[in-house]
């Protein structure tokens, strides 16, 4: 018990160190308007010097990554079977099922899942 209490008050300690080496030396110690602006040859930019991001792009991204969340939560439903009764089970099962359908009944009707429109 004691080396536990030692070991872990030792990691949060060296944590604590590189984080705070962290902080100190991602600062910036000038901050010049100057620099930070685009260049050309001293006058004002012509176009934005930024590209327009694809929104459609992310939401697809967004439902991919709920959608891959959902699966990473049913797989262990299939190792649980084992220790659960049949009955809590499939009505766990049925219930989370008709939730996800659900939202891509939702998805599909608000058109988030039409990549050309």
């Amino acid at each position: 018990m004691n080396t536990m209490l030692i070991v872990s008050t030792m990691l949060i300690i060296i944590t604590n160190i590189v984080m705070l080496i962290s902080v100190v030396l991602s600062k910036k110690s000038i901050i010049d308007r100057e620099k930070s602006s685009p260049f050309e040859c001293g006058f004002d930019p012509f176009n934005k010097s930024r590209i327009p991001f694809s929104l459609r792009f992310f939401l697809i991204a967004v439902i991919f990554l709920i959608f891959d969340v959902e699966i990473a939560i049913l797989l262990p439903m299939i190792e649980s079977l084992k220790t659960s009764s049949m009955g809590s089970w499939s009505l766990v099962s049925v219930i989370f099922i008709v939730i996800l359908l659900v939202g891509l009944y939702h998805e599909w009707n608000q058109g988030a899942l039409e990549w050309s429109s």
